[in-house]
């Protein structure tokens, strides 16, 4: 039985109000609170989006959740001014829009299943939210009120189905969502291109596999039929396409209403894991499960300018990174343009939670805060630059192992975060804490059993802190990297190599953040970087590795000069041996060929051949033929290479070497007997295997060297035979060639010395397939005509004469005979004269001149002169104008007329000696004159062939009417009796 009294025994209440409170953690009011808002209730998640800067929560009240997102509020400045609460997509009316610029708004987003998890895009800052069996996609918009001033809105554009999962956390990054139960990990990408024209209007896009999802019921309902067995699924990772295979059903359905807006059409499956509970004791841990699933971008380093830093929207995005852990092990996977997992992370304790940085892994567990290295920025940067693992450009490699940093004690840590260079701690000084999620061992082992359960803690606790460890700059950091890793530089080991690459990497990460950096700081960090690249070239170039190669990618990234780098090392002889390691001859070998415009000083030239002699003897010979070696004593340079053992190698290389250290030395003979101990041939063979020792650049510029110099004048044949020999086998180009040999003759780029021309014959002589034979030809006759139309010798004697090029190459053919009795009238021709005018000749009669390219620039050669007449008259005869041909060779020389005839007129042109050639001879006998004796017997030759080709009949249609019978008779007579005769 009770008893009724009507007394109030509770006197008063308290309301204990849910806050949330922002500081400001960067700039000069370092941790000062920025401002503080209630919301409506306890708050279970909350996120903040960079891009729109506003905030998201999932609250509860009355055991009910709620998702509310908190913008413009950073205008929340004290606790009672005013808030504006309105629905998602809520159209604002034309009075209230101008309230919203000073005053906080709080966007409701209704679901109809309530919220378990939230995650803001980085990039757009859309937000996704995770429910039981779904996660809805809410776009970044805005409502533009003036355009000064829009309001930030959302616009529910896309619900993923996702069933056989149930979402404890979720990231979202572009079109990137990594979805994370208690033991499972599932990543997807949403593709906006529909495939095979399917519209998930009316064809929502579906995967799943049947055979596993029965697998799935069928777990469930042997778990549901008997309590007494555990069902325990087989750890699982599939990459790639096989993920579709974890029997996980997906299902798009689309609601946005703004056609601007990107539509995902197609879901693509990229990585799904699943971890098995420890069942090796009897009692089953309640805290195996994963937590700290994060979705890490890296950005394009040189798409943002210093305008653009703050935009977040403009990024553009580089590589993605996906990280999860368990209690003692995380995991990291890159999961752009291939999905491979990257690094595992052992803790030394269990885990509580993590956040993954592009330089670092900040790991918390109930007492420390870790730091552990990470491996984002060298993967990153072998998607940003083809040139990395080359020989201009290296990055430590993603397979290299983790290292921890430091293990910093806290007492009662709870949760971190990351925001550019703090890390924000929240502790509890009470050690019981009550779990976030608890269930019972038999639900983790089954997919369909997981749950998720929010302790219920009283809203407002004692004993909480709030940290902000401020993380020391990359600068700082790495400069005590480089002083720790001395410590090894003694010993020669992996770890000083190990520790340098984790300070490059380190440099490298920050940089590629560059968002984030003031012009002073990125100045910085470069000269690091340069200065890191120094170290592991250093490193790569004095230890015996397989990966010694890397000194010379390295050494390049550094910026320092051969010179530089050659006096980092370190000269001292021990024990009257001195061993020289790969890497740095490696790095030496290719920076002698690559850096023509440095020279050494003589010193380290001297210090560089006895590297080499002792090392490797055999590139003796092409080391002193490099430019930056100019300065080495000549005397110096023969001693080493007497000492040389030619037996293993090609001796001409060394005869050739000394015959050019020879004549620096001045030493005239001993040159000579050096260049007369091989054949041509050979030494050709020996020009080849080093062309410096006739060709150098400086600056871009082609430079001949003293020997090249020299042989121009005494031995041209091989010198042009040697280049020849270069081309060939493609060691100098065509533009190259024609360059040396005006540089070397002192020509300006307008004048063509005779032995560029005497080059160009040889390679017409030896058909060299890459050369354009037309170029070729244009070239030479160019260079015939020019001469021949200002009568200007050859600066030097030819080498090969035009009967020598006619024997020699098919492209020179023999002349015409008429050529010869129309140029024996010029009296006046000089011998060098002469063979340009054969050669010129020659290539016109040969068989592979285009001579419609040459005709325009026959001009300078004039008819009056016979060289010119000729030239002319051939070209037409090429080109079938044997009309005008006629013409002109009657006008100007009508003794070439008939061996003209005789030549050209034959087969189908034979009915010229009639229709043309006799006509023309008949008027001009008549008409007399001082050649009239010439026209007269050439009439005569005329009508001997016209008897013999025609019938009577019609060699009396063609001959003149007012001719006289007596002259024509014998050919008439000779003409009616040859058929007889026949």
């Amino acid at each position: 039985m009770v008893q009724l009294y009507n007394l109030h025994p509770f006197g008063s209440q308290q309301v204990v109000p849910c806050k949330v409170e922002a500081f400001a953690v960067a700039g000069q009011e370092l941790c000062q609170p920025r401002c503080t808002f209630s919301t409506l209730g306890r708050v279970l998640r909350l996120a903040y989006s960079e891009a729109g800067d506003y905030l998201v929560a999932i609250e509860e009240k009355n055991k009910a959740t709620f998702l509310r997102a908190y913008v413009n509020w950073r205008s929340k400045r004290i606790e009672n001014s005013r808030v504006c609460i309105r629905m998602v997509g809520h159209n604002l009316e034309a009075p209230f829009r101008e309230t919203f610029r000073d005053q906080m708004s709080i966007v409701e987003m209704p679901l109809s299943e309530a919220p378990l998890c939230i995650s803001c895009c980085p990039v757009k800052g859309d937000l996704l939210v995770g429910c039981t069996n779904k996660l809805v996609l809410f776009s970044l918009k805005y409502q533009i009120i003036n355009e000064e001033f829009s309001v930030l809105d959302f616009e529910r554009s896309l619900i993923i189905h996702i069933h056989n999962i149930t979402p404890v956390e979720i990231s979202f990054c572009v079109s990137y969502v990594a979805v994370m139960s208690d033991l499972e990990v599932l990543i997807l990408k949403l593709e906006s291109n529909p495939k095979n024209g399917e519209s998930f209007n009316h064809h929502p896009h579906k995967t799943n596999n049947p055979a596993k999802q029965a697998e799935g019921i069928s777990n469930e309902t042997l778990q549901s039929e008997s309590d007494d067995f555990v069902i325990c699924q087989k750890p699982m990772e599939l990459l790639g396409e096989k993920s579709e295979q974890s029997g996980i059903s997906i299902t798009l359905e689309s609601t946005g209403l703004d056609d601007e807006k990107i539509n995902y059409f197609h879901v693509q499956h990229l990585l799904y894991r699943r971890f098995a509970p420890d069942i090796s004791s009897y009692v089953l841990s309640d805290d195996i499960k994963l937590h700290s699933l994060q979705l890490l971008p890296i950005y394009q380093t040189g798409s943002l300018t210093s305008d653009r830093k703050n935009s977040s929207q403009e990024k553009e995005l580089l590589s993605l990174f996906c990280f999860f852990s368990l209690p003692h092990v995380g995991y990291l996977y890159m999961v752009v343009k291939s999905v491979e997992l990257m690094s595992i992370y052992q803790y030394p304790e269990r885990s509580q939670q993590a956040v993954l940085t592009p330089q670092f892994l900040h790991v918390i567990t109930s007492n420390n805060l870790q730091c552990f290295t990470v491996r984002c920025s060298a993967a990153a940067a072998r998607e940003e630059d083809p040139y990395v693992d080359s020989t201009l450009k290296a990055c430590p490699p993603v397979s290299m192992d983790v290292c921890a940093l430091r293990i910093q004690l806290f007492i009662g840590l709870k949760a971190i975060c990351h925001f550019k260079n703090h890390i924000i701690l929240l502790t509890k000084a009470d050690p019981e804490a009550i779990p976030e999620r608890r269930e019972s061992p038999k639900k983790l082992l089954s997919r369909k059993g997981t749950s998720v359960k929010l302790k219920t803690s009283p809203v407002a606790e004692a004993g909480w802190n709030l940290y902000i460890v401020n993380t020391i700059s990359p600068v700082q950091l790495y400069k005590e990297m480089v002083d720790y890793s001395n410590t090894y530089k003694t010993a020669k080991t992996q770890s000083c190599i190990h520790l340098l690459s984790e300070a490059h990497l380190l440099v490298r990460a920050a940089l590629m953040d560059g968002s984030q950096l003031e012009p002073g700081e990125k100045a910085e960090l470069l000269d690091a970087f340069k200065e890191s690249c120094g170290h592991l070239g250093d490193c790569y170039s004095r230890l015996d590795t397989q990966y010694s190669h890397l000194a010379l990618p390295y050494y390049k990234m550094s910026g320092l000069s051969m010179a530089e780098v050659l006096a980092r090392v370190d000269w001292a002889v021990e024990d009257g041996s001195q061993k020289y390691e790969r890497g740095l001859i490696f790095y030496i070998n290719h920076s002698l060929y690559e850096n023509p415009d440095e020279e050494l000083s003589e010193e380290l030239a001297a210090k560089v051949v006895q590297m080499f002699h002792v090392a490797e003897p055999k590139q003796l010979p092409h080391i002193l033929c490099s430019p930056t070696m100019k300065n080495i004593n000549p005397v110096t340079a023969m001693s080493y290479l007497r000492k040389l053992d030619t037996s293993g190698f090609s001796s001409v290389l060394v005869t050739l070497t000394k015959a050019a250290v020879a004549l620096k030395m001045g030493d005239l003979d001993m040159h000579r007997n050096e260049m007369k101990s091989h054949s041509e041939m050979k030494l050709v063979c020996g020009f080849i295997l080093e062309p410096r020792l006739l060709i150098q650049q400086k600056k871009g510029q082609i430079v001949p060297t003293e020997l090249a110099v020299h042989l121009k004048e005494t031995q041209p044949g091989l010198l042009v035979a040697s280049v020849l020999g270069l081309q060939k086998n493609n060691k100098i180009g065509i533009e190259e060639a024609d360059s040396f040999f005006k540089v070397l003759c002192g020509k300006d780029e307008d004048t063509i010395p005779q032995l560029l021309v005497d080059f160009w014959e040889a390679q017409l002589v030896a058909c060299l397939p890459d050369v354009l034979l037309q170029e070729l030809l244009f070239k030479l006759t160019s260079q015939y005509i020019w001469r021949l139309s200002k009568r200007q010798c050859p600066d030097t004697t030819p080498l090969r004469t035009s009967e020598d090029l006619i024997n020699a190459c098919s492209h020179y053919g023999l002349i015409y005979p008429w050529v010869n009795v129309l140029i024996s009238s010029d009296s006046l021709a000089d011998k060098n004269y002469t063979e340009d005018l054969f050669k010129l000749q020659s290539l016109i009669c040969g068989p592979s001149f285009d001579i419609a390219s040459i005709v325009p620039f026959l001009e300078p050669l004039s008819e009056d002169t016979v060289a010119g007449l000729s030239v002319q008259v051939l070209c037409r005869t090429r080109l079938k104008e044997y009309e005008q041909c006629i013409d002109t060779l009657l006008e100007r020389c009508p003794e070439a007329i008939i061996p003209y005839a005789n030549h050209e007129l034959k087969e189908e042109n034979r009915i010229l000696w009639w229709k043309k050639l006799l006509p023309e001879l008949c008027q001009r006998v008549k008409c007399g004159g001082e050649k009239y004796q010439l026209y007269l017997s050439s009439l005569k030759e005329t009508l001997s062939i016209v008897a013999v080709e025609l019938e009577l009949r019609d060699f009396l249609n063609v001959l003149p009417e007012d001719g006289t019978a007596a002259f024509f008779l014998p050919y008439l007579l000779y003409c009616s009796r040859k058929k007889s005769l026949t």
